[in-house]
C-alpha cells in the first residue's frame, strides 16, 4: 500500500505523519487489500479538516471529518474510513458466498 499525505495550509510535520501512519494502520488491519491511500489535511480558521481516498479492488472509497483540533479530526476520519473498509469487506464476502442455481445441490 502506498500512502500519500498533504497538506493545504499546513506543513506535514513527523510527528504528524506518523500520527495519521499509525492510525491507518488500523484500517490495513481489517482489510490488507488496499492499493492507494491518499490523505488531505486542510487548516483554515476554526476548522481543521481530514479527508482521505482509499483505492480498493474495484471500488474507490472517500471520507471527510472535520473538527476544531487536527488530531480529533484525524480520529473521525480513520472511524469513518474503518466503517466503509468494513461495509465493503462484509459486501465482497457475502456476494461470493451465494452459489450459482446450476451448482446447487438438490437432496431427495
Amino acid at each position: 500500500m502506498s500512502l500519500t499525505i498533504t497538506g493545504r495550509n499546513l506543513e506535514i510535520t513527523p510527528a504528524i505523519r506518523e500520527y495519521v501512519l499509525t492510525k491507518t494502520a488500523r484500517v490495513l488491519r481489517h482489510f490488507d487489500q488496499v492499493i492507494d491511500t491518499q490523505v488531505m489535511l486542510s487548516i483554515e480558521p476554526l476548522k481543521h479538516t481530514a479527508e482521505i481516498t482509499m483505492r480498493l479492488r474495484g471500488k474507490d472509497l472517500h471520507c471527510e471529518a472535520s473538527d476544531e483540533n487536527l488530531y480529533a479530526a484525524i480520529d473521525l476520519l480513520v472511524d469513518k474510513a474503518d466503517r466503509q473498509v468494513i461495509k465493503y469487506k462484509t459486501k465482497a464476502q457475502d456476494h461470493v458466498v451465494h452459489e450459482p442455481p446450476k451448482r446447487q445441490e438438490v437432496t431427495v
